[in-house]
């Protein structure tokens, strides 16, 4: 968990259904409408899903749910299975985490947004993300 909390503390970018943030002085109805997109979960998670897969093809990958206990590599199968259960059905930690350790890079989804947040990204890695975040309709964008 030592890397989990280190990384945590660094610069972030996030993958997003919007291209960039809302301020709090907004016209809009942003509460309103992250609602509505959380109720619609399983479509998001595929998203996300399809994203991770992808960078898995570059990248290696360790999953946790808690930070201490890490699966290097998940089947496609098991990461589908393992985000969709985590999104669609509330999981028993707030967030489910995923470390590009050659990267120090630390890829978290809050159950409760409808974002994932990239930690110490290197510019080659955002770049990477950004080509594989625009196919699914998603943005990266850093606050």
């Amino acid at each position: 968990m030592e890397n989990v909390s280190e990384l945590l503390e660094k610069l972030y970018w996030v993958v997003d259904i919007l291209p960039k943030q809302v301020t709090k002085d907004s016209a809009g109805q942003y509460f309103k409408v992250e609602q509505y997109f959380l109720k619609r979960r399983p479509a998001l998670c595929e998203k996300f899903v399809r994203v991770l897969l992808k960078l898995n093809c570059y990248l290696d990958m360790e999953l946790s749910e808690d930070g201490d206990s890490w699966t290097l590599n998940p089947a496609p199968e098991a990461l589908e299975q393992e985000i969709g259960a985590y999104v669609n059905g509330g999981p028993t930690n707030a967030m489910l985490y995923v470390l590009l350790q050659s990267e120090m890079t630390l890829i978290v989804i809050d159950w409760d947004s409808t974002n994932m947040t990239l930690y110490n990204p290197s510019e080659t890695l955002l770049e990477l993300v950004r080509e594989l975040v625009m196919p699914e309709g998603l943005y990266l964008w850093k606050p």
